[in-house]
Order: C-alpha cells, then structure tokens, then sequence
C-alpha cells in the first residue's frame, strides 16, 4: 500500500472503533447469539433503520467482525463473539466506553496533555476521573462494567501463568469486587483472602466470592492505599493499581504495602509492561490513556525494577500470561 494510503487508513482507524461501539450499544451480536440473521431482521428488533445497519455490518464484516453467509444473513465470528454480553472475557463494556461521547469528548483533548505532560480530565470536567465516574451515573456504570471485563479478560490467564498456592494469606489491594481474588482463592483450597478498597466499592463486594464458593476464606475491609494496607499477609497483589498514578504516587503506595507485608512475602504487580524498541504493543496506547485520563503511565521493566528499589523491595521475576498482562513479582529488602 502506498503510504499516503496506509496514513489515510490509520487516520480514519477511528470510524472503526465508533463502528464496533454502535455494533455493542445496539447489542447485535446478542441478536445473532441463536444463529444468523437478516439486517432486515435485526434491523426490526432493534429498532434502527435498515439501510443504516446493513452499512454499518457491510463495514464491519470488512475486518472480519460478523460475515454474510451464502444467503446475506450476519452471524457472529470470533471477534463478534466477543461483543456478546453473556460470554467469558467480553470486551462488549470497553467497546461502549471508548465510543462513548463522554470518553470521546477527553481524547479530543490529546493535544493539550502532549504539550503539557499533564491528564485534561479535571480541567474538563472540574473533577478527577474517578470522582467525574462517581458523579456521572450512566458513564461511570460503563467504566464500572469495562474495568470488570478487562479482570475477566486477565483473571484465567493469570491464575494459569502463576502458582499461588505457597501463599497462606492473600492480600488484594485496590481488588475491587473481589473477582480476580475469587479465581485465585478456587484454586489454592489452603488460603485465606483479604479483600481491599476503598469503602464506596467493597460496599458492593461479595457476589464473586460466593459464586466461586470462597466468601467463607475471605474477608473484606475498607480504606485507601495511600494510607495504609492490611498487615500480615504473604503476598499482596496490585492488578492494575500502579499504573494509574505518578512514580511519587506509586512510592507511597508501595510503602505501605512494604511495611504491612511479612519478612519472605511476595508483592505482585498485574499490568501491562511497555517493551523495549519500537514495536508495536498495547500498552503504548494505554501509557496515552494513563497520559491523558489521571496522570499516570504504562512503565518498562527496568522502571518497574526502580521503582520497586525506592520502596524497599528486589524485582525477582517477571512472569508473562496468555493476556497481555505480566506479573512483575518482587520480595520485601
């Protein structure tokens, strides 16, 4: 392709994802959960018109995201699949937030978070993107739904790549519902979990545990990171936490883990790691993400190993999974 061609199609990337966010607001891929269909069928049952569905799936079937068969019905693909609410791992919820207006409205503000290295949500919004989630119902119950599918999209993989069953107590910090401690605590019979965040998010905690039948190991407690963590646990997990803050942040927040955890305990660090060179990976997009949303970043590995260093602990291994998530694991010093 040349590549005044292969820029224009970069460029207009963006229609794609508006496209596959309409595709998960309508819920087509729910409709063709029974087998394929028609646009002049589903056009029906979801109340939209025909002739704009049929071009919206014709664009979509292009990238392999639904496909016609011999008789020009729509049914799902692999990729579709996961736009089904009812499927393990579904990334239905982050199609809707990142199509949402509320999202799209923060990224057009790119350009001011580049020339200032600072996040545009509070100056936006007069708020931080936590509290703006907090205020805002409808929004913050897509977030709310994405930051679950992206658990369920790394919880497998994670409880597959690493063996927690040395641990005795396991301390999940920032754990929200507890989903991700639930998958551990199914598979290590012999441990007890901690459950740990803020008040306002563990109040709605407990369904994952009594659904893996763990809630009699687990107990739940309520406060900030930045103030202190439960003590006396063996490992304690952070999935998804660091990246969210700034280096000063992240010290604080791993001193206090590294004053509450046991002399040979572990501290494991779930999240994406930014690799060397050039190449293309997810989380140089998310590090804009972090950039733009609260100020934090997607980091190296020998960040990781620095930063872990300033608040007292030795980088021991990092372990890749299926998903793109690693476990960075680190021992107290």
């Amino acid at each position: 392709m040349p590549p005044p061609a292969a820029m224009l199609e970069m460029i207009t990337a963006g229609i794609l994802t508006q496209a596959i966010s309409v595709a998960a607001e309508l819920g087509v891929a729910d409709q063709l959960a029974d087998g394929p269909r028609s646009a002049a069928h589903l056009a029906k049952n979801l109340h939209v018109s025909e002739d704009g569905l049929t071009r919206l799936l014709r664009t979509l079937a292009a990238r392999g995201i639904f496909r016609q068969d011999a008789h020009g019905r729509y049914e799902l693909t692999a990729l579709s699949q996961t736009l089904r609410c009812d499927t393990p791992a579904s990334m239905r919820a982050m199609a809707r937030l990142f199509g949402s207006p509320e999202h799209r409205e923060h990224w057009s503000h790119l350009l001011e978070a580049v020339r200032t290295g600072q996040p545009q949500v509070e100056k936006i919004r007069g708020m931080d993107a936590w509290s703006y989630a907090g205020a805002n119902a409808a929004y913050g119950a897509v977030f709310n739904d994405a930051m679950t599918s992206m658990s369920n999209l790394a919880k497998a993989a994670i409880t597959a790549a690493y063996d927690f069953t040395p641990f005795h107590t396991i301390v999940d910090v920032g754990g929200g519902h507890g989903s991700l401690l639930a998958a551990i605590l199914a598979r290590t019979p012999a441990a007890r979990g901690v459950l740990y965040d803020l008040p306002a998010v563990v109040a709605g905690a407990g369904e994952p545990l009594r659904r893996e039948k763990v809630d009699s190991r687990c107990s739940v407690e309520a406060g900030s990171f930045f103030d202190h963590v439960p003590a006396g646990g063996d490992a304690y997990i952070l999935k998804g936490i660091i990246h969210s803050w700034t280096d000063e942040q992240v010290r604080q927040i791993l001193g206090n883990v590294r004053a509450a955890i046991k002399p040979d305990g572990r501290l494991l660090l779930i999240g994406l790691i930014v690799p060397p060179g050039n190449t293309a990976h997810m989380s140089k997009m998310f590090d804009l993400e972090m950039l733009l949303m609260v100020g934090g970043r997607e980091r190296t590995g020998p960040e990781h190993r620095q930063l872990l260093a300033g608040a007292g602990f030795e980088l021991t291994a990092v372990t890749r999974t299926a998903s793109p998530m690693c476990i960075v694991e680190a021992k107290p010093v």
